[in-house]
């Protein structure tokens, strides 16, 4: 399957998509963001970085680029979408995915590593790993704290659509969930910081009508990082 890493202008963990992508055997071709067509391409990867600058708000004006005119189509027609740290923003400013990324509760760039329970192991995402498998992820982003309303949270639960969730670390041996620059009720619930926040929000979600297909990813899963969980992000690719 030949994979779409999406360039944006300040897309700067494009060539890291590329690299994790081609380490596990498929193929991926960077496509700039003004590119009118997708037609070859079997998945999309919006990678992390800092689209357009930020400007406005993260994602905000990258959901305007040409290319996402075909995301989308690729999207309804059942195939993957992963967004990744800015990937996944840009998805929910372009209503692939429901909710919005805030800022981080304390006001600063955060980047540590945190830990993730695999709640769904059925999706195109997800088959390399089992269920309740805890991975160690790294994140870097200022704008990581997921909201949506109590409806769609409730939703979200109840179509069992969170595909990731904050862990606490296995060294630890605690209950309590990893520190997270997201809300405390973002930790564990919520669908996503996949990062939808980390736990990553699979959401099949009406402009993305194939189910189980477009995913939102705060962490960075191509990130060469040892993994003190079991596994690592490389799963996501497989």
């Amino acid at each position: 399957m030949k994979v779409a890493v999406i360039q944006f202008p300040g897309s700067n963990c494009d060539l890291d998509a590329v690299w994790a992508l081609e380490r596990v055997g498929l193929k991926a071709e960077l496509v700039w963001h003004t590119s009118s067509s997708l037609e070859g391409f079997g998945a999309v990867i919006l990678p992390g970085g800092f689209s357009y600058g930020d400007y406005l708000r993260a994602g905000a004006l990258a959901k305007f680029s040409p290319v996402m005119r075909e995301v989308k189509r690729l999207a309804e027609r059942g195939h993957p979408v992963l967004g990744i740290c800015n990937g996944f923003q840009v998805l929910t400013e372009a209503q692939l995915l429901p909710g919005a990324l805030l800022a981080n509760t304390n006001l600063h760039f955060t980047c540590k590593e945190v830990f993730v329970r695999v709640e769904r192991t059925s999706l195109p995402f997800t088959t390399g790993y089992k269920l309740g498998q805890v991975l160690q992820m790294p994140i870097a982003h200022a704008e990581g704290r997921y909201y949506a309303d109590s409806d769609t949270l409730a939703q979200l639960e109840q179509n069992n659509q969170v595909v990731f969730r904050y862990a606490p670390d296995p060294a630890r041996g605690t209950l309590s969930p990893s520190p997270s620059p997201a809300s405390a009720e973002e930790q564990y619930p919520h669908p996503p910081t996949p990062s939808p926040a980390t736990e990553v929000g699979h959401l099949p979600h009406p402009p993305a009508p194939s189910p189980a297909r477009a995913v939102g990813y705060r962490p960075h899963p191509p990130a060469p990082t040892p993994p003190r969980g079991e596994g690592g992000g490389v799963g996501l690719f497989n």
